[in-house]
């Protein structure tokens, strides 16, 4: 699986639209760093949790709290105009414009000569919370025979979001939705670069989405998690490193490795299914595991705490750590995506490349594992 590329990327996200946004939010976060904070080799400390927002004007809904992580005055219309964007759920909208916007990052242009060779993969834990919820209501609420308004139906469907992707900026190749809660971004990813090892694809826009919503708001805190909910839509642009120049003149970095497990219920099982996770992946990526800088896991809150320690007894040391929902809210299946454009914006330390560990769980005991090389000008977020 060596050879897969990255050659552009955004995201929607609490911190704004696009990479610049979202490194502007990793730049002020280092600035409140704890003195004294441990740090790994090279690797600034993990910054102190951003604060969550307002977030009463998204929603007439209850709220279990008015506070999240969520980009309160995004208009998918600013981005995409009105037409055809009426009906999108604020998931579609969300992962339509972080798609588009990886486009033009890097420089790729659809046309009728590349369309068909360009795919999507999204991941996410359910679609759009919200839609599904609320085209049950519907059929509840109506009179008989339960009179549900047909246009709410389409989102309703996991694949919502991708399929309009693809109908918005015309890509007609593989077209998928992988809905695996926390690991979706991670499996989305294996999903993505085998469809292009195995030629299906040239290329893949391969990214994850969560949005706000009370629903996914009352989840959260139902189940007594200590971070707000966020949203986040992470995306980018997958090629092979020898794939014609319509895939983007840039390589920001390399997918060098990618590996799945399951500790069935969860606990002990799945923290030594983690670290065999870890262990293949750097076997794969032919790295020393010494060589990992900083590991992006996807835990958020002090009551998960076993990821990361599970990631280092495979790599045989302790590098710095990374939290992204310390600093976007709990963002479900984008969490890893968050992480990977994370790495991807943070400044370039060496000449060689930057080689990082992306980590997640879900409850049930899955857990998935990601190697990728940064290379030097992949922080750079002025295009």
């Amino acid at each position: 699986m060596t050879g897969v590329v990255i050659t552009g990327w955004s995201t929607v996200s609490p911190a704004g639209v696009g990479r610049a946004a979202l490194a502007d939010r990793l730049a002020a976060a280092a600035a409140t760093v704890p003195a004294g904070a441990p740090a790994g080799a090279g690797w600034p400390s993990e910054p102190s949790p951003a604060a969550p927002v307002d977030v009463t004007a998204l929603t007439d809904e209850p709220l279990p709290t008015a506070s999240g992580h969520a980009l309160v005055d995004f208009d998918v219309r600013a981005h995409l105009g009105r037409k055809g964007t009426s009906f999108y759920d604020r998931a579609t909208a969300l992962a339509v414009v972080a798609c588009g916007d990886a486009l033009r990052d890097a420089a790729v242009q659809v046309d009728d000569g590349n369309r068909s060779r360009l795919g999507v993969v999204l991941g996410t834990s359910l679609g759009s919370f919200r839609s599904t919820s609320d085209y049950t209501r519907e059929t509840l609420v109506q009179d008989k025979p339960y009179l549900v308004n047909p246009v709410l139906f389409p989102n309703t469907v996991m694949n919502c979001a991708a399929g309009q992707a693809a109908i918005r900026h015309g890509l007609r190749g593989v077209n998928a939705t992988v809905a695996t809660g926390p690991l979706a971004f991670l499996d989305a990813l294996r999903y993505g670069t085998n469809a292009i090892a195995r030629g299906y694809v040239d290329a893949m826009l391969v990214g994850a989405v969560e949005e706000f919503s009370p629903h996914r708001a009352w989840t959260t805190w139902l189940t007594g998690q200590s971070v707000p909910t966020g949203e986040a839509a992470a995306v980018f642009l997958l090629a092979r490193a020898d794939q014609p120049r319509w895939v983007g003149p840039r390589r920001e970095a390399e997918v060098l490795a990618l590996a799945t497990a399951y500790g069935p219920g969860g606990g002990p099982a799945a923290d030594r299914a983690l670290t065999g996770c870890v262990r293949r992946a750097v076997r794969r990526a032919g790295i020393d595991p010494a060589d990992v800088a900083c590991v992006y896991t996807g835990e958020a809150g002090p009551e998960e705490t076993d990821e990361f320690a599970s990631a280092c007894a495979a790599l045989g040391h302790v590098p710095a750590r990374m939290r992204v929902s310390r600093l976007f809210g709990r963002c479900d299946a984008a969490t890893g995506g968050l992480a990977l454009a994370s790495f991807l914006a943070a400044p370039p330390d060496d000449a060689d490349g930057r080689l990082a560990l992306l980590t997640a769980r879900s409850p049930d005991g899955g857990t998935a594992a990601a190697i990728v090389r940064g290379w030097p000008d992949a922080g750079a977020a002025d295009r």
